[in-house]
């Protein structure tokens, strides 16, 4: 009578099986619970504070003498809607140049407009004059005291005025929510910075420690590495991605209950593309973080194993903030950095479709090549304890 031993589970059982181990592991472990909690209070905090600066108004009070003073302002206030929706101008009234100024030097008024003789007025502030009521105080004053010259000698300012006026035209004018998008294009790419580097080392650091503890020997001898790597990938993958989508609610939330609805109008589309190059990117580098691990023996050896991905990162985060449009355009096409700086370019304006294409495409490749790499250095140095593995050596096993 001969007997057999228990066969071997499916692969397709095993990957699974250890997807749902690293997603219960990790879910629970304190390093993602900080952090989660530490990205959704920071996000709302930072819509939060959006909110208050872009309501908060500002009344700029003026000291005048006179009556043209007075007009003045109330003329300025006017233009200065135009030039800063939440600026206001209100006049108040001095009784002398020296009772204006030192209301200037008490805080009771932000400027000063004074009559000066023979020459107009002047504007004067305590220590600085801001931009925009200067700009609109100076075009009020200008503007009536032309006028009252003008009725004093007589002069048509109508006709003297026709035919002579300037206007603007832009080519490529700027928009009205340059500010919104340039702070959605930073948090993207921080988002997206944070989430790699904590997910990717989670996931090289329980490499590194079923190696140090032998347990990955025990799998091994029962199961197909590659697919303990399959389950790796997965199961975070699928955390880092469930926990891209809680932020986004969490944003559009929080954008909903501050009264900036119009928010998700300009950026709607550039957070679904984020999701989009999330999936791909954060595939694509967890296949490598976990390599990183498999190269290290000790928790030690980490930081070492760790370096290019961290510096892989690193590069399209400054690339995202500092670089030139010339610059962002070609890194946004080019695989795994497009991750990172495609979403931001996305939240500046629009992106012509053939680059948007492009990037997904080599993204797509580039996650099948490097997938399928980490696979065949995995299975051959996954074993090898004792000692680090250098790069070299990793990239010949992967011949």
């Amino acid at each position: 009578m001969s007997t057999t031993g228990p066969s071997a589970p499916p692969a397709g059982q095993v990957w699974q099986a250890v997807a749902a181990r690293e997603l219960s592991t990790q879910a629970r472990s304190k390093a993602f619970l900080l952090s989660a909690g530490f990205l959704a209070v920071g996000l709302v905090g930072l819509i939060i504070v959006l909110s208050i600066v872009s309501g908060r108004e500002t009344t700029r009070d003026v000291a005048v003498l006179d009556d043209l003073g007075s007009a003045a302002v109330d003329r300025a206030a006017a233009l200065a809607g135009e030039l800063d929706d939440d600026l206001t101008l209100r006049s108040t009234a001095a009784t002398s140049p020296a009772d204006a100024e030192r209301a200037l030097r008490e805080g009771e008024a932000d400027l000063a407009l004074l009559p000066v003789a023979g020459a107009g007025y002047e504007l004067v502030g305590d220590d600085d004059l801001p931009d925009a009521a200067a700009q609109a105080l100076g075009a009020a004053t200008t503007e009536l005291l032309t006028q009252r010259n003008a009725e004093e000698q007589g002069v048509d300012l109508d006709a003297l005025a026709a035919g002579v006026q300037v206007e603007e035209r832009l080519l490529d004018p700027g928009s009205d929510d340059q500010g919104l998008r340039e702070a959605a294009a930073l948090l993207l790419v921080v988002l997206f910075f944070v989430t790699a580097i904590t997910f990717g080392m989670a996931m090289a650091s329980t490499v590194t420690q079923e190696k140090e503890s032998r347990v990955v020997e025990i799998l091994a001898a029962a199961v197909p590495i590659r697919a303990l790597l399959w389950g790796k990938i997965v199961g975070t993958s699928a955390l880092a991605f469930a926990q891209t989508l809680l932020l986004v609610l969490i944003g559009v939330v929080a954008l909903l209950v501050t009264g900036q609805a119009s928010a998700l109008g300009v950026l709607g589309s550039a957070i679904a593309w984020y999701v989009v190059f999330f999936v791909l990117g954060f595939v694509t580098l967890a296949s490598l973080w976990s390599v990183a691990g498999s190269m290290a023996s000790r928790q030690q050896d980490l930081q070492g194993t760790t370096a290019p991905l961290q510096a892989l990162l690193m590069a399209p985060y400054f690339v995202a903030i500092t670089a030139g449009e010339s610059v962002q355009t070609v890194f946004s096409m080019l695989p795994v950095v497009s991750t990172m700086v495609m979403p931001a370019r996305l939240a500046q304006g629009p992106v012509p479709a053939w680059q948007l294409a492009v990037a997904v495409g080599v993204t797509l490749l580039a996650a099948v090549v490097l997938v399928r790499f980490s696979a065949r250095v995995y299975e051959r140095t996954l074993l090898q304890t004792g000692r680090r593995i250098s790069f070299g050596e990793a990239l010949r096993h992967a011949r």
